[in-house]
């Protein structure tokens, strides 16, 4: 399926007052309040994963359908292991079950999935599913989804440290070859830009080891809404206030100068 024209993109992001020009390239979002939005509800814990997993599905449909180059979702850290067992059993099994079902969406949406994180530790059956989803997306030409799942931005960054070390000792680069760019592109998010936008829900002031190195010029939106909660006009209203505000990247404001 083609990716939407040009001018269905302008009219899905007029529709909302957002102008091309003022429109992220790329959004990160830490899906955050599963289990608060359960246990508000009397429900086990991972009824809020099951139910935040629905509601990923409508968001990346309408990222897409807005023309959003890339979106960055925060699945699963490598701080989660430290979850009781019952409840990482169950998110491995609905990240499975959440691939397999939305395959169809992905393609429908000529979205393309790529993985950050770690591959060792995650159980073979989301493994699988997850190689999968990405093997047969990469042909795909719109939207880059980017699941981050069993991932920590401190352990990315050091091993692209590693990457590097190991380049300049096997003579293929120097020291002085290692500016800005050359990190980055050693890091997961190699060829991805960096986050216009990093939305946070349930109210957290906190960035939890996500992209620590990427949302460096990175505008926050923050809203206390759980993640199960979180519908296509919240991510609109993030976009709007996205959209609002002046991005000097360490400058001044010219109008003020």
């Amino acid at each position: 399926m083609p990716a939407p024209t040009p001018d269905e993109i302008a009219a899905a992001r007029a529709a909302i007052g957002v102008p091309d020009e003022r429109f992220p390239e790329s959004i990160a979002i830490i899906m955050d309040g599963n289990g608060r939005w359960a246990r508000k509800r009397g429900l086990p814990r991972p009824m809020g994963h099951q139910e935040g997993a629905t509601v990923v599905r409508g968001i990346v449909t309408e990222a897409a359908r807005l023309g959003l180059k890339n979106l960055t979702l925060y699945s699963f850290s490598q701080q989660n292991w430290s979850r009781p067992q019952e409840e990482i059993d169950a998110l491995m099994h609905i990240y499975a079950q959440y691939l397999i079902e939305e395959r169809e969406t992905v393609m429908d949406n000529n979205i393309r999935l790529r993985h950050l994180g770690i591959r060792e530790d995650l159980p073979e059956v989301a493994l699988s599913e997850l190689d999968e989803s990405v093997r047969i997306s990469s042909t795909n030409t719109g939207m880059f989804l980017c699941l981050a799942l069993n991932y920590g931005s401190r352990s990315e960054i050091v091993q692209a440290a590693r990457k590097l070390a190991e380049k300049v000792g096997a003579g293929g680069m120097t020291p002085e070859d290692i500016d800005e760019n050359a990190f980055a592109d050693a890091l997961d998010t190699v060829g991805i830009p960096d986050p216009d936008l990093l939305i946070r829900t349930a109210g957290e002031m906190r960035i939890s080891n996500f992209l620590l190195w990427q949302v460096s010029y990175s505008e926050f939106y923050v809203t206390d809404t759980y993640w199960p909660d979180f519908t296509n006009a919240d991510l609109h209203k993030a976009i709007q206030t996205y959209a609002n505000r002046d991005r000097r990247f360490g400058g001044v404001d010219k109008s003020n100068a």
